[in-house]
């Protein structure tokens, strides 16, 4: 028996942090976790849950227009922002309970505190000190606003869930997907959203078409996408918020957001005390196995700078735990991961983009198709979903996949099971479809595309 408290102590109990430490304590080690601020971390609290229930809200404004041509002859009802804040934060407080009680479940010590590094097996929170085998970082990311004249009137994604007041005029500022996302959640509440980004085209990093394509469709919805644009400074009047643009206009608005990025949650942790090595970008750097430079640390999830996405988070927490503490060989497999940006309307990817994949093959094949939802031909509303599909001619097999549309997160899903396993274009168009889906599409997507 070691003469530490502990042989594992978590520093944050998001997801990954959460995640480790049960599988550790199930495998038998002593554990402790500290949380100074939610149980269950930002997706949880102030990311994907909270979203994707504010997502489902806004999409209740346009569903019913649509039903009116459907036969539903009934009015638009009022949209109420408290009843929504407040149901939220009624399921949030639930999650946090269940959180709680999945790490009573294995018998782990919730410590409520910032905790701070004191030496590589030394943690301290709230004035104790507490002796660890291993230490294991798992904080997060933190949104970030850079420093500008007004900057302080702006608010970030952990502030807009729970607004006093609804925006009725909304800016966002930012290219991401949280900044995509949280445009199309309030212009479907019934703000009037701007959207500002200073590159061309927003959605940096995803499939060239599909970025063209969700900034068309996302237009058509009555956001106003402003691209090579940027905020020089924000003031307050009497009407609310003024903007003041790089390209000499200006914005009012109730609410500015920013979404600009976010940054490694590291302040206070006391990594100056020990051997820790950053990455350029701030990040905790880490090896294969989540092990930084001072052997005894380690350090996982958004904190390390990966793909800041919850199940990468839970992935690398089991690996960690079970190679730490079980004496397996695990490591996460991160190619094909499959992501959604839950715009309006979606996107679902998995695999390279066709710049990735022109890259790394010698001959690729694309297959493209756009089409009107079948609901949208009653409905009447104008939207168009696109697929993509990119093959290695070598060998036939799928190496992306790509959509905008209805459901493409949950579409994509599926696509990644079957490209994890090897499959090739001729599998998929071996594949019988299910008619009439939006999905079907995708196995039979017979003809290359074709520059015209």
């Amino acid at each position: 028996m070691s003469d530490k408290d502990y042989d594992l102590f978590v520093i944050g109990a998001g997801s990954g942090g959460v995640r480790a430490a049960r599988m550790a304590a199930g495998f038998g080690a002593r554990v402790a976790v500290a949380e100074d601020r939610y149980m269950g971390g930002t997706c949880v609290n102030v990311g994907c849950v909270p979203k994707k229930l504010y997502v489902y809200a806004s999409e209740f404004g346009k569903g019913f227009d649509d039903a009116r041509s459907f036969g539903w002859q009934s009015e638009k009802p009022a949209f109420n922002w408290s009843t929504l804040r407040d149901n939220k934060k009624a399921e949030i407080s639930r999650l946090n309970q269940i959180y709680q009680n999945l790490l009573a479940g294995v018998e782990a010590d919730l410590i409520d505190g910032r905790a701070s590094i004191v030496d590589a097996n030394t943690v301290a929170v709230n004035g104790t000190h507490y002796r660890t085998e291993r230490i294991l970082i798992a904080t997060g990311g933190w949104p970030h606003i850079p420093q500008f004249p007004g900057s302080e009137h702006a608010i970030t994604s952990n502030e807009i869930f729970d607004l006093e007041d609804f925006p009725e005029r909304l800016v966002v500022v930012g290219g991401g997907y949280i900044a995509v996302e949280f445009a199309g959640i309030f212009n479907g509440l019934g703000s009037a959203v701007t959207q500002l980004y200073r590159g061309p085209l927003f959605l940096r990093g995803f499939d060239s078409d599909i970025r063209a394509h969700a900034a068309q469709e996302i237009t058509k919805t009555g956001v106003d996408l402003r691209f090579e644009v940027n905020v020089t400074s924000i003031s307050r009047n009497s009407g609310g918020l003024q903007l003041e643009l790089t390209d000499s206009s200006s914005i009012e608005a109730d609410a500015v957001l920013y979404a600009t990025g976010r940054k490694p949650n590291l302040t206070g942790l006391g990594l100056e005390n020990v051997s820790v090595r950053l990455n350029e970008n701030g990040s905790i750097a880490v090896d294969q196995h989540f092990q930084t430079s001072e052997s005894s640390i380690f350090a996982l999830g958004d904190v390390t700078g990966g793909m800041e996405l919850t199940p990468v988070a839970l992935a690398e927490g089991m690996a960690f735990a079970r190679r730490e503490f079980n004496q397996q060989n695990a490591s996460p497999e991160y190619e094909f991961i499959p992501t959604a940006v839950f715009c309006q309307p979606n996107i679902g990817t998995v695999g390279f983009t066709e710049e990735e994949a022109q890259a790394r093959f010698e001959n690729i094949e694309l297959y493209k198709s756009t089409f009107k939802p079948m609901k949208h031909t009653i409905s009447g509303r104008d939207e168009r979903s696109f697929m993509k599909m990119i093959v290695d001619k070598a060998t036939d097999k799928v190496v992306g996949v790509h959509m905008v549309g209805p459901d493409a997160g949950e579409i994509m899903q599926g696509i990644a099971i079957a490209m994890k396993a090897g499959a090739t274009k001729a599998v998929f168009d071996n594949t019988i479809g299910i008619h009439p889906t939006a999905a079907e599409e995708f196995v039979t997507l017979r003809d290359p595309w074709t520059e015209d």
